[in-house]
C-alpha cells in the first residue's frame, strides 16, 4: 500500500514539474497580455516587424515599449542572442508577442463623419466607432457633425472613457443660417475656435464669404477643409486663399476647363443628385492637361494637399461591387442599409436608373482622375487618405481600408499607400511632431496586423483573408490589436460585438415589421 501511495506521489510530482516547466518556457505574452481597453504603465510589443509610415521599408524584428501613451523605446532585436538566452530585452508589465506581425502606425482617417443616425433613424454610435477601431483606425478628422456632441465625445476619447478614436473635429461652416456677408463668415469661425474646434469643413460657398473666413481662419490658426462643389469658386481660390486640403475632388478638374465650366446639358439640375453626379464621371475628360499642371504647380508651392476619397465614389464605376460586399451579410447596421437605397430624400442614395453608360464615363473618370493623383505626386504634391463612409455604400472602417486599395491602383507603392494613411494624414493635421509614426518620443497609436499588408493590404479587413500555407487553406489577416493614446483594444473583440449589435438590431426591426 505504502509503495503505491509513493508511487502516486511521484507521478504527481512529476506531472507538476512538466506543468512548471511549460509555464516557464510559455511566451511573456502569453502570461502578460493586456486587457482590452486599459492602459499599462509599461507595455511591450515583442518580435515586431516595423512599418514606420515615413515611407521607408519594414525592418525588425523589434521590441517596442510604451510608457503610458508614449512611445519610449525601439529596440532590435539580435535573433541569435535570443536563442543563445544572451539577449537583454526591455521588461513591461504587460507584453504583445507581435511574432510572425506587422506593427504600423494607428491608421488616420482624414474625412470621417460621427453619425447616431442616417435618414432621421437612430443608429448606436458605438457601432461606428467600433468598427473604425476594428479596423485599425486610431485617428478621425470628423468634418461635418453636430459640433458640441462631438466636441464633448472628443473630450471622453481623450480621458480614455469611451472605446473611439482620437478625434480632430472640423465643423460645417455651412450649417443653416448660413453667413451671408464678410463679418458673419468671420463671426461663424470665431464662434468655432472659442467652441474648441481644430478647424473648419467648408462647402459651397460665395468667393467673398469664402475671403473672409479662410482670413479669419488663418488669424485663429484653424485649418480649412474644403469640399469644392459646382459653384463660383475652385481650387485656385484654395491656392489663393490657404485652404489646408482640397476634399474629394471637385474644383480641381473645373480649374483646368478652357471654358471655365464644365459643359452641362440644358436641363441639368444641380440639386437632382442623379444630375450631379451623372455628370461629375464627365469632369475629368474636360480638364486640360497642361492646365491641370499649372494647378498642380500652384497647390503644392502654397501647401495644398488632396484627400481625393476615392472609395465614396466607386459605386458610381460598379454599382452591383458596391451592393454586395461581402461583410454586409453580417455587419450592416439596418438603419445604414435602409440608408444605402436609392432614395432623392438622403445625400448619396442617387442610383434611379443608373445604367451601364454611366459607369463606363465613371471608369473612364477614375482612370483620369488616378493619373492625375499620381502626377501630383510626383510633383511633390501632399496626398492624404479618407473614406467619408456613412454614404454611398460604404461602412465606417472598410471605406478606408478600401481607399488604401485604390491608392494602390491608382499606382502608388504600398509603403507610399500607408505612408498617405498614416505620417500625411498626421502632416496634413497639422500633427506631424506626434502622430503617423512609429517613433520614440511619438503618441502610442499603432496597430499590430496579423500579416504582412505591404504583400497584401486586404489582411487589414477585420473580415481576414485566405491564404494557402503548407499546402493547405488557412483563414488569417485581420488586426489583431489598435493602441490608441497607449490603450489597447483587441480588434477581434469589438469586431465580434458589432456584428452581436447588428444581428440584435435586425432581430428588433424584424419585430416591429411583425406588430
Amino acid at each position: 500500500m505504502s509503495g503505491r501511495k509513493n508511487s502516486a506521489f511521484r507521478f504527481t510530482t512529476a506531472i507538476l514539474i512538466v506543468l512548471l516547466a511549460v509555464m516557464a518556457a510559455a511566451p511573456q505574452s502569453q502570461r502578460q497580455a493586456p486587457v482590452s481597453g486599459r492602459r499599462s504603465p509599461r507595455l511591450v510589443i515583442r518580435n515586431a516587424m516595423v512599418v514606420d509610415g515615413a515611407g521607408t521599408p519594414a525592418s525588425g524584428p523589434k521590441d517596442i515599449v510604451i510608457e503610458g501613451n508614449t512611445i519610449t523605446q525601439i529596440a532590435s532585436i539580435d535573433p541569435a542572442a535570443v536563442r543563445n538566452g544572451n539577449a537583454r530585452r526591455p521588461a513591461g508589465d504587460v507584453e504583445i508577442d507581435a511574432g510572425g506581425k506587422y506593427v504600423l502606425p494607428g491608421l488616420i482617417n482624414l474625412h470621417g463623419h460621427v453619425q447616431d443616425e442616417r435618414g432621421g433613424i437612430p443608429q448606436p454610435l458605438e457601432y461606428e466607432l467600433k468598427l473604425w477601431l476594428a479596423c485599425g483606425i486610431t485617428t478621425v478628422r470628423d468634418v461635418g457633425s453636430d459640433p458640441k456632441s462631438t466636441l464633448a465625445l472628443k473630450q471622453k476619447s481623450n480621458e480614455g472613457t469611451v472605446e473611439s478614436p482620437r478625434l480632430f473635429v472640423y465643423p460645417m461652416f455651412n450649417r443653416p443660417p448660413m453667413p451671408k456677408n464678410a463679418e458673419e463668415a468671420r463671426a461663424r469661425v470665431r464662434e468655432y475656435k472659442q467652441m474648441g474646434a481644430d478647424g473648419v469643413k467648408l462647402m459651397g460657398v460665395d468667393r467673398d464669404i469664402m475671403q473672409a473666413m479662410e482670413s479669419e481662419a488663418h488669424t485663429l490658426q484653424l485649418p480649412v477643409a474644403h469640399h469644392v462643389g459646382v459653384e463660383e469658386t475652385n481650387a485656385w481660390d484654395d491656392i489663393k486663399f490657404g485652404t489646408r486640403s482640397i476634399e474629394h475632388w471637385y474644383g480641381i478638374p473645373d480649374a483646368a476647363i478652357e471654358s471655365g465650366r464644365q459643359n452641362f446639358p440644358p436641363s441639368y439640375n444641380y440639386n437632382n443628385e442623379v444630375d450631379r453626379f451623372r455628370y461629375a464621371g464627365h469632369l475629368w475628360r474636360e480638364a486640360n492637361w497642361d492646365r491641370l499642371m499649372k494647378v498642380f504647380d500652384a497647390m503644392i508651392e502654397k501647401n495644398v494637399a488632396w484627400d481625393p476619397t476615392l472609395d465614396i465614389y466607386e459605386a458610381s464605376r460598379d454599382l452591383q461591387r458596391a451592393q454586395t460586399q461581402p461583410w454586409f451579410k453580417d455587419y450592416l447596421h439596418p438603419t445604414l442599409e435602409e440608408y444605402f437605397k436609392p432614395n432623392p430624400s438622403n445625400h448619396g442614395s442617387y442610383f434611379i436608373g443608373w445604367t451601364s453608360t454611366d459607369e463606363a464615363f465613371w471608369k473612364e473618370n477614375y482612370r483620369i482622375w488616378m493619373a492625375a493623383l499620381k502626377e501630383f505626386d510626383r510633383r511633390g504634391g501632399l496626398i492624404g487618405a479618407g473614406e467619408d463612409a456613412g454614404f454611398i455604400y460604404q461602412m465606417y472602417g472598410f471605406g478606408l481600408l478600401r481607399e488604401l486599395e485604390l491608392h494602390q491602383e491608382a499606382g502608388f507603392q504600398t509603403l507610399k499607400v500607408i505612408q498617405h494613411a498614416t505620417g500625411n494624414n498626421a502632416l496634413i493635421l497639422g500633427q506631424e511632431d506626434k502622430l503617423g509614426r512609429v517613433r520614440v518620443g511619438f503618441l502610442a497609436d499603432l496597430i499590430v496586423v496579423n500579416g504582412n499588408p505591404l504583400e497584401n493590404l486586404k489582411v487589414l479587413y477585420p473580415t481576414g483573408v485566405d491564404e494557402i500555407q503548407d499546402g493547405k487553406t488557412v483563414h488569417t489577416g485581420g488586426v489583431e490589436w489598435t493602441i490608441k493614446d497607449g490603450i489597447p483594444y483587441h480588434a477581434p473583440t469589438l469586431f465580434k460585438q458589432v456584428k452581436e449589435m447588428v444581428a440584435r438590431a435586425r432581430e428588433e426591426k424584424m419585430r416591429a415589421g411583425r406588430k
